[in-house]
Order: structure tokens, then sequence, then C-alpha cells
């Protein structure tokens, strides 16, 4: 079936196609939310069971749960955390990779009033020990694989937390997966309940660390209320969506957009441990699969896979999430004949979103003007330098004019029954206090700092930038890290590539260095070429670095401290490196001797 019979069909067939109604349908799923302050995600699990009972609910090739599985899964859980003393407001690390009972497990211990810190299962020594430091748990259940990990950060854990192992192969600790059958899974009665209300605390999760050491964010049962009521209106998900999921559980979007937005109409989850675009139209096809959730670099993974038959074959309606680029959009969309795409802009622990509702390629998002009073993102004109807001004679900050590039903020507002315009602050209240900015636009007023540069279009549409601290400045200029990326890899023989500015001697600011993976022989003369009719003089990068393959997070970011601390020295790096001489106006590998002509200043830059 071809891309526009796809998108022909899906529109018959759809509850609505309109943009102002998937936004009527989410106000409609979350209004009611305030007035309803003891009904919380748990409790809506529970009505889903006794609606639907036996139908699936979370699937994976490991396990699979119905709705009552789910609930009496999550039953058990609330009893052994009664059992084990666990009191309002007390933590509980998970660490556990991608399936289903990973979602049971925190559902059960929050809905007794528990709070579930869902820790990366990439961590390890110091930085993990800081993530259980930071939140003070007094239980840690850790999968079987994980626990050679855990147990070498045991250190540097500051508080004694009682250790639970799910799977067989350490004795050392109790089984949870044994304990946790001793537990009834029917429903909790009487003085079993707890009265936990959308205002407590649920989880703890974790920030990824790209400005600093992570941070553990607040947040709240009426904030899980929002998302997956929210969302669940913009993608219309109804009982008969069967959405996949190989993103991780720890992180907001993984554990609980993708999978509250599926759950609380009814619908099906879809669990993979982690992404492989090897396997993923396979997996689509066998799981009868109609969303999908991506993070743009999934995408561009996938375009980079030889064409599968299955590709065209699937179900899909639509495909949700953030960070598809505009240099692979219409590709993505058109080779693989995907109906929809809903890309938005959220973080964890702030208070602003955005969403393209109308699927303009390359834009995160345009709010209605009805919604100005909930979804009131602006942007202010920033100090690249100092990374702080540019002030005027009154000492308020400066509105940007349309496609000027500034810093996205939110109003932190008093009005409770407005989950989403929360910022709830993280378990450090120094870290909290960093990322709101006070006298914005009037005496007192007070806004949260999302740390992101963007820039609006005159009608309306909100496009991302960079990352305050990606962007960096050369010959007076301000570099944003993701357009010269986004040039890179329009050159074909590019497959990833990851864009940073590097200190040079004698010069001001920092010089543009790009990390790349291609896939064969780079024709340097010709991609020089390519950069010089993409980007401005100042924005091509001085440097090269190519790899056989790039280091990514978990949540395929990637990974940029080790090269930022070895720069272009060629001796710090097994990779080979160029640079991009201004007098030959060719790219040279660097050698020892070149690299020392640049750091005495002998090569004019």
């Amino acid at each position: 079936m071809s891309l526009k019979e796809r998108e022909e069909t899906t529109t018959a067939a759809s509850r609505s196609r309109s943009p102002a109604k998937s936004w009527l349908r989410a106000l409609e799923l979350t209004a009611p939310i305030a007035n309803n302050p003891d009904r919380i995600l748990p409790t809506v699990i529970e009505e889903m069971a006794e609606k639907f009972a036996e139908a699936p609910a979370l699937l994976s090739d490991l396990e699979c749960l119905t709705y009552r599985a789910l609930a009496e899964r999550s039953n058990r859980y609330a009893r052994w955390a009664l059992d084990q003393g666990l009191a309002k407001g007390d933590a509980v690390c998970l660490i556990m990779s991608n399936r289903p009972e990973y979602m049971a497990i925190w559902l059960g211990i929050t809905s007794v009033g528990g709070v579930v810190a869902l820790l990366n299962t990439n961590l390890a020594g110091s930085s993990l020990a800081h993530c259980v430091n930071i939140v003070g748990p007094k239980h840690v259940i850790v999968a079987g694989q994980h626990v050679g990990r855990f147990a070498a950060a045991l250190p540097d854990i500051s508080r004694a937390a009682k250790i639970w192992v799910y799977g067989n192969g350490h004795d050392e600790f109790p089984r949870m997966d044994c304990t946790i059958e001793r537990y009834s899974g029917e429903k909790l009665r009487g003085a079993e309940r707890r009265l936990v209300s959308i205002e407590d605390r649920a989880l703890y999760i974790y920030t990824s660390g790209t400005t600093g050491v992570p941070k553990a964010a607040n947040i709240s049962h009426a904030r899980l209320m929002q998302w997956s009521h929210w969302f669940a209106g913009m993608l219309e998900t109804h009982s008969s969506d069967r959405l996949y999921n190989c993103l991780p559980m720890y992180h907001s979007v993984g554990g609980v957009l993708a999978t509250g937005a599926v759950l609380v109409v009814g619908g099906s989850v879809v669990i993979c441990d982690k992404f492989s675009a090897k396997r993923f139209w396979d997996d689509i096809i066998r799981w009868n699969c109609t969303l999908f959730q991506y993070i743009g670099e999934l995408c561009r993974y996938l375009l980079h896979t030889k064409p599968n038959p299955l590709e065209t074959k699937h179900h899909l309606r639509i495909c949700c999430g953030n960070g598809l680029r505009p240099d692979i959009w219409n590709d993505f969309k058109s080779r693989f004949c995907i109906p929809r795409i809903l890309e938005f802009y959220a973080a964890t622990e702030g208070n602003v979103s955005l969403f393209n509702v109308a699927g303009k390629p390359g834009a995160i998002g345009r709010n209605p003007s009805y919604l100005a009073h909930r979804l009131s993102a602006t942007l202010v004109q920033i100090d690249i330098e100092t990374e702080e807001p540019v002030r005027n004679y009154q000492g308020f900050c400066v509105p940007c004019a349309p496609n000027e590039v500034g810093e996205a903020i939110g109003p932190l507002l008093a009005d409770s029954s407005n989950v989403a315009g929360r910022f709830e602050g993280y378990t450090s209240q120094e870290a909290s206090e960093r990322k709101i900015l006070r006298n914005v636009f009037a005496p007192g007023d007070a806004w949260y700092r999302t740390g992101d540069l963007m820039r609006r279009d005159r009608q309306g549409y909100f496009y991302f930038v960079d990352r305050l601290g990606d962007t960096f400045r050369w010959k007076g200029e301000n570099v944003a890290t993701s357009e010269v990326s986004e040039a890179i890899c329009a050159f074909p023989s590019i497959r990833q590539a990851c864009v940073y500015g590097v200190a040079v001697p004698g010069t001001e600011g920092r010089a543009g260095m790009a990390l790349l993976v291609a896939n064969d022989e780079l024709d340097l003369t010709a991609f020089r070429t390519h950069l010089i009719n993409c980007l401005p003089h100042y924005a091509v990068p001085l440097f090269l670095r190519i790899r056989n393959e790039m280091e990514v997070t978990a949540t395929f970011k990637y990974t940029k401290n080790a090269v930022l601390r070895q720069g272009y020295d060629p001796v710090a790096s097994s990779d080979v490196i160029y640079f991009n001489h201004p007098e030959r106006q060719e790219f040279l590998r660097l050698d020892k001797k070149l690299y020392e002509q640049i750091q005495g200043c002998q090569v004019r830059l």
C-alpha cells in the first residue's frame, strides 16, 4: 500500500484528524484530574482491569500481562511494601531492564505511598552510587543481570538499604521474584489501603546529566495522570491500539508517556528490551502494532538500513516522539509509508510542552492561541557566552522577535489545577532554584528555564536549535551544533555526526569539531565543498574526527565527555583526525607536527 493510500485509509478510519479535535480530546481527558485528587494512575489500572480483564496490557517476548494480571502483580508489590513497613514518601530504587514486571513494581509500590526511583541500568561506579544517594532509599530492587554492577558501587553508597534481587544466581540477597509470590494479588481492601492523592510524590526520574551529574526530578501522581491522559488525547488512542515501545522505561517517555497513553484506554503496549534496526519491522508486523514511540535517532538508524519487504506492510497509523530532524522527516515518512507523525517537545521536570499536531516537517510544535493560558511558552534573548538572559534598561528579559533564537521558558503559575504548568523540582533545592528565572517581565514573576534554544516563525511554529552549552561562539558568531550536524548528515556518505566546540590557543571562543561515522571511505574534497555550500564559513568544522561507531546513551544521545577532554590532539585518540587548513583549502590529516604548529599559533585561523 502506498503512503497516499495508507493516509486515505487512516483518515477514513480515524475518529478525528482535525488538530482542534486532538487538543479538545486531550483537554477533556485531563480536565477531571484536579477535581478527583484520590484517583491516581494505579487506580486507573484497577478500573481498566475490571473493564478489560483478560485483554493484553503489557506484552513482551519475556512475559505478557493481561489487565487483570497487571493489577494483581501490582497488588502483590503493594502488600510487600506494606509488609516492609514502607512509610508514605519512603523511596525504593528500581534497577531493571525493560519488561512488563517493571511497571507492575512501581505501580504497586506507589499505590500505597512509596516513591520509586527509576535508575538508569547503564550507570556504574560513582555515578550509580550518586543516583542512589540523592534519594536515600529504604530498599533497592535489582534485576539479576545488574547485580554485579550494583555490588561494585556499594562502597560508595552512603545509606544502608535492604537489597532485593529479581532473578536467581545471587544467594547473598533475598529473592524478590520468590518473595512476591507469598502475597495475595486480590484488590487491597480496608486497612490495607492508604490515602494517596495526586499531590503526593510517586517517582524519581533522573535527568540525563548532560549539564552536570544526574538530578532526581520529583514526579507527583498528578504529573503521571497528566502525562498519560494528555498523550492519550493527542494520539487518539483506543483499546484496539498496540504501541511499540523500545525506549528505556526508566525515562519519562518510555516509562510513562508511551505506556500510560495506551493503558488508560485499554490498549496494549509491546515492550522491547532495546531498539534493534535489524529486527524492528519484524517486531512491528509480528505484534501488529499501530503506534510507535520514537526518538529521532531511531528514525535515522532505520533509514540507514537496507530495504526490508516488511517496511511498508505494517499497520502503523502514527509515530510519536521528539528529535525527528527536518533532514530526514520526509524521507522517513515516505519510505516507510507512515501516515502521520506527531512530534512534540517536553522535559521530564519542566512545564514547557509543545505539540506539532499539524505535522509540519521539522517543527517541534505550535500551540493554539486558545490554550495560551495553559501552554504559554515564550522565547527570550540569551547571551551565549554567559548563558544568561539579556536584560533591558529596566532589568527585565527581552522577548525574541520572529525567527530570532532564544531560550524557551515557561511561567510558574499559582493555579494548582494546571498540572502541566508546574515545576516540581528536584531532590536538591539548590538545583531546583537554578532552573527558575525571576523578574522576567514583571517584578516578582518566576519562569522555568528549559536550557533549550529555539526559534519561532511568523506562523507560530517552534523549531529546536540547540541546548545551551552545546551552542558555541566562533569568529564572533553563534554556532548551533544541531544545525551543523544536520548539514553534515545531508552528505550521502555520513551515517552519524556529533558536533562540539574545542578551544584553540590564540583564538576567542571555540572552533567547530565533528565526530563522524561514515558508510564508506569519505571523499574529503567533495565533503568540504558540500559543507561550504551548506553552512556559513564560521560554522564549517575546523576539525574532523572519524571513527567506526558512535558512543551513545540509552536514549541515543551522543556521549561527548571523553572527546571534549581529548580535543583535537591526535595522540590522545586512536581515531583519525583531520584539520581544515585555511591556507591549503583542504582537510589534512592531523599529525603531531601540524598539531604543534596549531598549538604554537603558527597556523593562521
